[in-house]
């Protein structure tokens, strides 16, 4: 371990946050520990199974029902009784225990853009989410990440869950991005090189100066993918740019953490964004990646814009400059989903849905959709879509006979266009 002159342990980020999260001036890798929790998520698939875990346990009160967020996104607005039921399990211990921070409908969006978006979750916070996809508020120099329900439960129950301190791999982006890269592309790169198991319950911090030049909106898909690649969490060292992005949100105190220069990492990996050109992963695992150029001749049926990935207003931008006096190919299906009712009220202002319906789009309310085989643009068999989303595994988006391409909003705009899979420059 790395040592300072003071004689503590240098720590990482990651290790840091989670430190601060206990009795414990200091943790290292492999350390098996308890940690107090500041934000405890769940959406209408798994809270309900946390609420009959945390009333079979016992459970009277939530430990503190500020710090407890329930969206429901994946089915809802409710598309069947089945979901129906489901989001009603939520609203009813939401009104029982008077949860501060439940969205619904017309306030509801997808979780992983509402909550940064709202200020719920700041730098220096750990949080925890029946989610995988939680991982995304690492973006924001949080320790966030996905557990299951019954975790969820006992987080509701205490305030409080154990944790495996893990080993820290360093992602360092070196270089200036190429025209119509995104943050989309550098993830779906980084996967393609380390696997999809490369950082199996490791943390990803990323770094460089190519990253300290990204937008928050590229830093959440960045975030956010680093399940993807199995690691634990992803993670940014807070900046000006976070700065910027929490002052007119936070409701409450935050702190910037940072790794000490001299702490150890299980592998540093150097990443020239000169060389990366716009992604597209193939079916049928998001470690599937290549450049546009490399993609050939493949026809496409659909393109989906949105997710917890790729559903936020500087996402919608980019597909508006793409699309704009263009329109779809002939019989192509190009839906637009932004990721929160103020996402869609902006681009509603900014005239972005005039483009995407001169383009010949649908745009949808705020849901996760067809990201998870929800619904509004489901696969038939044999059917492809390109999609802004993060996984593209078997039956994905439907039948398991489709196949899903993943790709950054310019490509999958592009894509819409061309009929074929495409970059802005292949237009």
């Amino acid at each position: 371990m790395g040592v300072r002159e003071n004689g503590n342990m240098s720590m990482t980020i990651t290790e840091k946050i989670l430190s601060r999260h206990t009795d414990l001036d200091e943790v290292h890798p492999g350390m098996l520990i308890n940690a107090r929790v500041d934000i405890a998520l769940g959406n209408d698939i798994t809270a309900p199974i946390a609420i009959d875990v945390f009333r079979k346990s016992g459970g009277k009160e939530v430990f503190d029902r500020e710090k407890i967020v329930l969206v429901p996104d994946h089915f809802a607005p409710n598309k069947d009784i089945e979901s129906a039921e489901q989001c009603k399990i939520m609203r009813d211990f939401a009104r029982e225990h008077e949860i501060t921070h439940y969205f619904e409908v017309g306030e509801a969006g997808v979780e992983h853009a509402l909550l940064p978006e709202k200020g719920i979750v700041l730098p220096g916070d750990l949080v925890v989410g029946a989610d995988s996809h939680t991982c995304t508020y690492g973006a924001l120099g949080a320790f966030a990440t996905g557990v299951g329900s019954t975790d969820l439960a006992a987080a509701m129950l205490t305030g409080e869950l154990w944790f495996k301190v893990p080993e820290t791999m360093k992602f360092v982006y070196h270089g200036k991005r190429r025209p119509w890269v995104s943050g989309k592309d550098l993830i779906l790169h980084t996967i393609g090189r380390i696997g999809v198991d490369g950082a199996l319950y490791r943390a990803m911090e990323f770094t460089g100066e190519a990253i300290r030049e990204l937008t928050m909106a590229d830093r959440f898909t960045m975030a956010n993918m680093a399940v993807e690649a199995g690691g634990k969490n992803g993670i940014f060292i807070p900046d000006e740019v976070t700065e910027a992005y929490v002052r007119e949100r936070a409701g409450r105190k935050y702190k910037f953490y940072s790794s000490d220069p001299d702490a150890l990492y299980h592998s540093v990996i150097d990443i020239d964004v000169e060389k990366i050109e716009p992604q597209v992963a193939f079916p049928h695992l998001p470690s599937n990646a290549r450049g546009i150029s490399e993609a050939g001749d493949v026809r496409i049926d659909q393109s989906i814009i949105g997710s917890c990935t790729n559903g936020r207003i500087e996402d919608l931008r980019v597909a508006a400059e793409v699309l704009k006096g263009r329109h779809a190919a002939p019989g192509f299906r190009l839906i637009i989903i932004p990721a929160t009712p103020a996402v869609y009220r902006q681009a509603m202002h900014e005239g972005l849905f005039d483009v995407f319906l001169d383009a010949g789009a649908v745009i949808s309310l705020p849901t996760c959709g067809p990201c998870l085989g929800g619904y509004m643009g489901i696969l038939a068999k044999g059917e492809r879509s390109v999609a802004t989303t993060n996984r593209n595994f078997v039956g994905r988006m439907g039948h398991p006979g489709s196949e899903v391409y993943l790709a950054g909003p310019a490509v999958a705009a592009a894509t819409a266009v061309a009929g074929r899979l495409a970059g802005p420059e292949q237009l």
